[in-house]
């Protein structure tokens, strides 16, 4: 994998870990085996490991761009390990918010802080590809806090998705982007 685009934050180096490569991309530029791993993260952890049952694939990953954090595998260059996922999608009109999604750190790498770094990450990137234009996602309840770290304020009440509460969030980027 390649380094994150130009502007986007170090990746942080974890204690007694390899060393992460991150990459952005369009979905037609991912391999095989990269969107392979990616779409497997993703129903690994929302629909297994979340016990939720819903359509993973959900047809906007060809618009969206992505971003893939790896570690090196023990089989050579071609064999990563991804640690995390994001995606990012354009506004579709104007006025509306860029959409931060899909966003997934794999179970052996929660609470080394790459959450964070997903998170500066995809503000970066969103910032470079729709200056001025607010962020929205929409939170599992519980992590409420920690997207409110990002600048991120509740502007829905909790309801249910998919069986899992949630809360619409968004960040006003003339609040929070110097």
């Amino acid at each position: 994998m390649t380094s994150p685009t130009l502007g986007a934050p170090a990746l942080p180096a974890i204690a007694g870990r390899p060393p992460l490569a991150a990459l952005w991309a369009e979905m037609d530029e991912l391999s095989p085996r990269q969107l392979h791993a990616m779409l497997r993260l993703r129903v690994d952890v929302f629909v297994v490991e979340q016990a939720c049952p819903y359509p993973e694939i959900d047809g906007r990953d060809p618009q969206a761009r992505h971003l893939l954090v790896s570690a090196p595998g023990e089989n050579g260059p071609d064999d990563e390990n991804l640690a995390a996922c994001l995606r990012l999608l354009r506004p579709q009109a104007a006025g509306e918010p860029l959409r931060i999604g899909r966003i997934v750190v794999a179970p052996a790498w929660r609470g080394t802080g790459l959450g964070d770094y997903l998170m500066r990450a995809a503000l970066a990137e969103a910032r470079r590809i729709a200056p001025g234009c607010p962020q929205a996602l929409s939170a599992q309840a519980h992590l409420t806090a920690f997207y409110a770290g990002h600048g991120f304020m509740p502007v829905s009440e909790t309801y249910l998705e998919d069986g899992i509460p949630h809360v619409d969030m968004l960040r006003d980027p003339a609040s929070h982007d110097t």
